[in-house]
């Protein structure tokens, strides 16, 4: 029998009212378009109350319940990915709940996180609340194994007042992991390994660190007011949380097809629009740009033809420009199909993490970012994720991103080294990227 609740709800542009009124929710996971314009600005989902959250951390994967929590299992060895995938096989709903929201792109599932390194927290949920911007319709709906309990704290949580949480306030400056004279150091060592042949490419990144007092929360709803980036997120951590305003989509897949979309390429945004113009067709006519660029879409499209059908994987488009609001980038995006006998997120693992992020090739580009960053990435160019329980998934790469973990704050800044690349270029990229994140915290 298919009782799941759908119920019609207020259509707002903005979802910040919204977050705050579900932020005293534990588990509470936004995903946000980002409200601006463009092609991938349509969805915001918003959910809590996660009735199994999966986690990883030191290489063991734990699955905990309301009532009780597995550690160290052997099924998995690790591996977050078939950890969720189970979860969500199991927990599936019957067909007809799916069909009847089959207007909507998630229709309860997985959504979480996926460190670069060995770290993860990933909620399945039975209910979410859904925003349309370009239907300018709001849906909330629980499927039938949606708790009593559950629905009846969402319904409360929805005629309630909404939350204001206590300022964010930094309580010193950023502070760089490298000094410009040892991002030098670690740039002549990754060019000496591109020198000898070990890589084409390396993505070189600085982690940026100070202390904070406050609420993320305020943090994010101030910063989404001037920052609007397509796959951006806002997710609860047990000490804190994961505020992204990632730009770039790593893998989508909608009945089957495969998108993928590397960033690779960036310039600076302008006050004055003829030097942002001028800036952005400098990007366009690069030809350094542009061979980064394409080396990434070469990696990736061997990655996606490891599970999509042989034939499937096309670049759809190349050297895009897409502006944000304090870049330009080049984007492609590239197309396949995936195996039937596949699962998203075993497309996902497969691919994980973007080579838009690593290098080329993957491996030995990942060995020379361990050597030569001197503190790890954490969430950092890792994904946030949603899985939906028909199969449908979406996905960032988590830069532009910042962790909190209380009392600490951290966000990160990178760029691609190829053979041309010239130092003081990529250290200040590295700046360009993030300076309006940490400029506007201030």
């Amino acid at each position: 029998m298919n009782n799941t609740l759908i119920k019609d709800l207020p259509y707002d542009r903005d979802s910040a009212a919204l977050l705050r009124r579900f932020a005293a929710l534990p588990g509470l996971a936004f995903l946000d378009s980002g409200n601006g314009s463009g092609e991938n600005v349509r969805y915001d989902i918003l959910s809590a109350l996660p009735d199994v959250s999966i986690t990883l951390q030191d290489g063991k994967v734990s699955i905990h319940t309301e009532n009780a929590t597995e550690e160290n299992l052997n099924d998995f060895a690790g591996d977050i990915f078939a950890a969720v995938d189970q979860a969500l096989s199991r927990m599936a709903p019957a067909q007809p709940s799916l069909e009847t929201l089959a207007a909507l792109p998630f229709k309860g599932g997985a959504i979480g996180y996926f460190g670069y390194e060995s770290v993860a927290e990933v909620g399945i949920y039975n209910w979410a609340i859904v925003v349309d911007h370009q239907q300018h319709h709001t849906t909330l709906f629980m499927l039938p194994n949606c708790s009593e309990a559950t629905r009846l704290r969402i319904l409360t949580t929805l005629a309630s007042e909404t939350v204001t949480p206590q300022p964010f306030v930094l309580r010193e400056n950023f502070r760089a992991n490298f000094s410009a004279a040892s991002y030098k150091a670690a740039f002549d060592k990754v060019q000496d390994y591109i020198q000898a042949g070990d890589c084409y490419q390396v993505s070189l990144a600085q982690r940026f660190y100070a202390r904070y007092d406050g609420d993320p929360l305020s943090a994010y709803l101030q910063l989404r007011q001037k920052i609007h980036s397509p796959f951006a997120a806002y997710m609860q951590r047990s000490n804190g949380a994961l505020l992204s305003f990632s730009p770039e989509r790593f893998i989508s897949v909608v009945d089957g097809k495969v998108t993928t979309q590397p960033i690779k390429g960036t310039r600076p945004r302008a006050a004055d629009s003829a030097l942002d113009k001028a800036l952005a067709e400098d990007l366009l006519n690069s030809s350094k740009d542009r061979a980064e660029n394409l080396m990434i879409v070469d990696l990736l499209r061997n990655d996606l033809g490891t599970l999509c059908q042989t034939g499937s994987v096309k670049v759809e488009k190349l050297f895009e420009l897409q502006s944000f609001s304090n870049v330009h980038h080049l984007v492609s995006t590239i197309n396949g199909t995936l195996g039937d006998e596949h699962s998203a997120l075993s497309l996902l693992r497969n691919c994980f993490p973007g080579g838009s992020i690593t290098g080329a090739p993957k491996k030995r580009a990942m060995e020379i970012i361990e050597e030569v960053e001197p503190d790890g990435r954490k969430v950092y160019c890792g994904a946030v994720a949603y899985v939906s329980f028909d199969g449908r998934m979406d996905t960032n790469i988590t830069i532009r991103t910042i962790l909190c973990e209380a009392p600490d704050v951290f966000c990160w800044g990178g760029g691609g080294i190829v053979a041309d690349s010239v130092w003081h270029q990529e250290y200040q990229e590295c700046y360009d990227k993030i300076n309006n994140i940490i400029n506007s915290l201030r």
